[in-house]
């Protein structure tokens, strides 16, 4: 096992100097395609996140229009709602999952299957993240309705989604 030369490096390789040391940085081949397809798809995430922003309703669609459209900071929003910035970047994670993830839109586009308290209840949990204790007393029903309900709409968007 030889020493490589300083070209034989050179064709392997970009070779650096940092503070009299040469460094090896490889340059891969597909480096490039691979961060233009990141790019991509980070674009066409943020382009489905506003589009869908819409759905969204209060508080809930006032921060994620500062974050998106505005460009506003977790710092900044923090600071203005009055509460700590892990607590914005939970939520906007939060959200963000939810907006993305597509079971209410699912819901949304098989909307004939479901009648009008199922859609509320899906939209309530989907999309706004609320618990099935908050949605009992929001729809006027039980606990155990609204469970029941969540399940058959579950049951529903797994046979959309398989077709």
């Amino acid at each position: 096992m030889g020493w490589a030369t300083k070209q034989d490096k050179e064709e392997q390789g970009k070779l650096t100097e940092k503070w009299g040391v040469f460094i090896m940085q490889r340059i891969h081949s597909n480096s490039p395609r691979t961060v233009s397809k990141t790019k991509t798809t980070y674009r066409d995430r943020i382009d489905l996140l506003r589009g869908r922003i819409g759905l969204l309703t209060g508080k809930d669609k006032l921060l994620m229009t500062m974050y998106l459209e505005n460009g506003n900071s977790f710092r900044q929003l923090a600071r203005l709602a009055g509460v700590c910035e892990a607590n914005i970047a939970r939520r906007i994670s939060r959200i963000t999952r939810r907006l993305l993830d597509g079971e209410y839109i699912t819901c949304v586009r098989n909307r004939d299957r479901f009648t009008r308290t199922e859609m509320a209840i899906a939209k309530d949990c989907f999309l706004l993240g609320l618990s099935q204790r908050k949605i009992a007393p929001k729809r006027r029903c039980s606990i155990h309705q609204v469970c029941k309900i969540l399940k058959r709409v579950q049951e529903i968007i797994r046979t959309a989604d398989n077709a």
